[in-house]
């Protein structure tokens, strides 16, 4: 990644320290004190991920990488949307919606839909197993977006995993790419698991921490994936 990037790297670890501090030092309910922080550095921390997309020579496809950065151009409007005070829910989901379809054009980039239909079917339970502990507690109006997205994000994440096993005993400029992808793809999955939880069924202690923990990894991992792997490392 050389020297840009890993000060790009460290650059995007303060910020999203700040992010997640940010909410949990603000005071419940509040728009004051700490939030602030939290309000520049959410935004911020998803436009250094895409800035680190945007520097990166293809290392698969120029359309792998435009798939890449559309959906990262695509999670930061859902990040502002979600973040901001008012119910900005539903346009914050169709946000990220689009988002995961556009990582999952990326994915079909070199692979067919449903290469390995096992870790398609394994991500799509997991996501209907969460849903149906939820459907009780979600607001009429918001069973069919939240079912919609769910759909889609566990199709992007199980296209991944098939993916990168389809890659698996490639070489490392493809295999390797797509295992970063896939582990991003699962940490999205985790993380929107954690934060409807949180939302809808129980708060849990800390949760921006667990939330905000695990999606800056997984947005990071899947714009890493973009970049080209380097020679000595295959």
């Amino acid at each position: 990644m050389g020297r840009r990037g890993s000060a790009g790297v460290a650059a995007l670890a303060v910020v999203v320290i700040g992010a997640i501090l940010g909410d949990l030092l603000a005071a419940p309910h509040a728009v004051d004190g700490w939030r602030w922080l939290h309000w520049i550095c959410k935004p911020l921390a998803t436009g250094l991920v895409l800035m680190l997309a945007w520097r990166a020579r293809p290392s698969l496809s120029p359309r792998y990488r435009r798939c890449v950065l559309a959906g990262l151009a695509l999670g930061l409007v859902g990040d502002v949307l979600l973040m901001l005070p008012g119910d900005r829910f539903v346009p914050g989901l169709a946000a990220f919606l689009l988002a995961h379809l556009a990582f999952l054009a990326a994915w079909l980039d070199d692979s067919r839909f449903a290469v390995h239909p096992p870790a398609l079917l394994a991500c799509l339970l997991a996501a209907a197993g969460l849903l149906w502990l939820l459907w009780p507690f979600l607001a009429p109006p918001l069973r069919m977006p939240v079912g919609v997205y769910a759909l889609v994000l566990a199709t992007m994440a199980g296209q991944a995993l098939g993916r990168a096993r389809q890659h698996a005993a490639g070489d490392d400029a493809r295999a390797l790419p797509a295992r970063r992808a896939a582990l991003g793809a699962l940490l999205f999955l985790l993380s929107d698991s954690l934060l409807a939880w949180d939302r809808f069924r129980h708060p849990l202690p800390l949760a921006t921490l667990w939330v905000l923990g695990s999606y800056y990894p997984a947005i990071g991992l899947i714009a890493w994936s973009a970049w080209r792997v380097p020679e000595r490392a295959r």
